[in-house]
């Protein structure tokens, strides 16, 4: 009897032939709030996305009172993975990496929760550390960076913790892509152990009024001492530097800033922020409440409880630079992942002489300046 083949979507491995065009690359990224998939082929000036898919599964829900996933956060989790599941056999992805970030660190149940993930779906997670995550930011969000700019600082806003990274400028542009994917230069990092997920429930029993100077009184505590060790605001103290903006909170606020009738990324993407004017569009989402919150068309009922978090993390980041003007980023570790798997170094196989051999490049998969 024929040994049965297992239908499970491959997660390692070489890609395999594709007649119809080049072979398709995804990234999965299961998050304290959100569960992301990002499907590419590469491109001659990048790569071209095929097919993408994001589900609040709030994970992390509760995870800071318990110290574990709790059955229901999990099975959220499960129904957004067997959907991105059923994606990735449909469009016959050939190379697949997933990771899972701050809930999976946390929780003493996370590495049960992966070995059951790959049992029930197949596809296999590696929890990353806060370094590894702020990586990744940095190069996915790369062509962000302005060409006068002496540094930047990264902003990535999670659901459980919250990275940022001091980059020299002068270097990531010296050295490029490739550069940055052999040896990122970033000065100095630091991961915030409180995200929009995780500060929210911190402050849960309080009012949004009272919980929001509590909330900036918290992360002053974090970022503060860094930013002084570090030397952040000297930094940033030219005009050219700025910030660059990483997270859903941020392109929220950036739709709710232009004045979006509905989210369009084209419109967000790549687009500046300046200080004062931000900050007019945050405070009026705070004071907004929650269900006027939900009627903005570019955050929704999902994300609304969620935006008083989220402002405070931005503006306790911004303040290290208020003159400075923070580019928006609807891009980040799944398009850094992409491009550590697209261009980055590529293990040596054995052949069967014994002798270890490159495999076959994938090709020129630069990133499109506009994603």
């Amino acid at each position: 009897m024929a040994e049965k083949k297992s239908r499970r979507p491959r997660s390692n491995g070489r890609p395999p032939r594709n007649k119809q065009g080049p072979p398709l690359y995804a990234a999965v990224d299961l998050g304290t709030n959100n569960c992301r998939l990002l499907i590419a082929a590469p491109s001659r000036d990048g790569f071209n996305v095929v097919d993408s898919h994001s589900q609040i599964a709030r994970l992390g829900e509760g995870l800071a009172q318990s110290g574990q996933l709790s059955d229901v956060a999990m099975n959220r989790a499960f129904d957004a993975l067997e959907t991105i599941s059923r994606k990735l056999k449909a469009k016959r992805v050939g190379r697949i990496r997933c990771i899972a970030t701050e809930a999976c660190r946390k929780a003493t149940n996370g590495p049960d929760f992966i070995r059951e993930i790959r049992e029930r779906t197949g596809l296999t997670f590696k929890i990353i550390g806060a370094q590894e995550e702020a990586r990744l930011a940095l190069i996915g969000c790369h062509n962000l960076i302005d060409p006068d700019a002496s540094h930047i600082l990264v902003l990535d806003i999670g659901g459980g913790s919250t990275e940022l990274s001091l980059v020299d400028a002068a270097k990531a542009r010296e050295g490029g892509l490739n550069g940055m994917l052999k040896r990122p230069p970033i000065k100095a990092w630091t991961s915030i152990p409180y995200g929009v997920v995780t500060l929210t429930e911190r402050f849960g029993d309080l009012g949004e009024a009272e919980a929001y100077p509590k909330m900036r009184e918290l992360l002053a505590e974090y970022i503060e001492p860094w930013a002084a060790k570090h030397g952040v605001r000297e930094a940033l103290a030219d005009k050219a530097s700025h910030i660059v903006g990483t997270s859903g909170t941020v392109t929220c606020v950036a739709g709710v800033h232009f004045g979006l009738a509905r989210y369009r990324r084209d419109l967000v993407d790549g687009k500046w922020m300046e200080w004062e004017g931000c900050q007019e569009t945050m405070h009026e989402l705070i004071q907004a409440g929650p269900e006027r919150r939900a009627e903005y068309p570019t955050i929704g009922e999902e994300r609304a409880g969620l935006m008083v978090a989220g402002c405070a993390l931005m503006e306790a980041v911004w303040e290290l630079a208020p003159t400075s003007r923070m580019r928006v980023a609807d891009r980040g570790l799944r398009e850094g992942l992409l491009l550590s798997m697209m261009r980055g170094p590529k293990k040596r196989r054995r052949s069967r002489g014994g002798r270890s051999r490159k495999p076959k490049p994938a090709g020129d998969n630069r990133m499109e300046a506009d994603g």
